[in-house]
């Protein structure tokens, strides 16, 4: 008869436990959900079947109400010119696509290689993507084979060939060759 009043007490305070782990619920706005999300994908910008860019994230979230898509975990984006040449490559921490005008901003640790050797360093850029152009109002440096070139602001072409910095806030050592 001891051996069964222990049995009965944990059946008693079993039933009182399992309240307890009940998880608390938070009402969520749909509105604050993605549409879609998708892990390690890519996306291609296109316009009249001619590849403008291709993007690769390691997440991306679609809002499909607000027409913008979030993307972060390692942001990869090769750039194409009008003649569907490779141009430069971008790569972020983060960004964010407008997906009424397809245009792109890249956020942290923003890196854009061109194929011809020149390296831009800023904190936050924008693409547009009718124009093929990039541009950013933060802290920039240029390094390219003849020039290094820091300053505040920067409007370019994608593929760095032709460049105007805003404010040159530091030294441009410019190597002729």
């Amino acid at each position: 008869m001891t051996r069964s009043w222990p049995v009965a007490l944990l059946l008693l305070v079993l039933p009182g436990c399992e309240e307890k782990l009940r998880p608390t619920v938070v009402p969520v706005n749909a509105r604050d959900l993605p549409a879609q999300e998708s892990w390690l994908s890519t996306v291609t910008f296109s316009d009249s079947a001619k590849v403008k860019a291709i993007l690769w994230a390691g997440h991306i979230a679609v809002y499909t109400d607000r027409q913008f898509t979030l993307m972060d975990d390692s942001i990869h984006v090769d750039f194409f010119d009008e003649d569907e040449r490779h141009s430069s490559i971008l790569t972020s921490t983060r960004g964010r696509v407008n997906d009424r005008t397809k245009d792109f901003a890249a956020y942290e640790n923003v890196v854009v290689v061109s194929d011809s050797g020149t390296i831009l360093n800023t904190d936050s850029l924008f693409w547009n993507s009718a124009t093929r152009k990039i541009e950013t109002e933060a802290a920039v440096e240029i390094i390219s084979p003849t020039e290094h070139i820091r300053g505040q602001g920067l409007v370019s072409d994608q593929g760095l060939k032709d460049y105007r910095i805003s404010k040159v806030t530091g030294e441009a050592v410019i190597k002729e060759e």
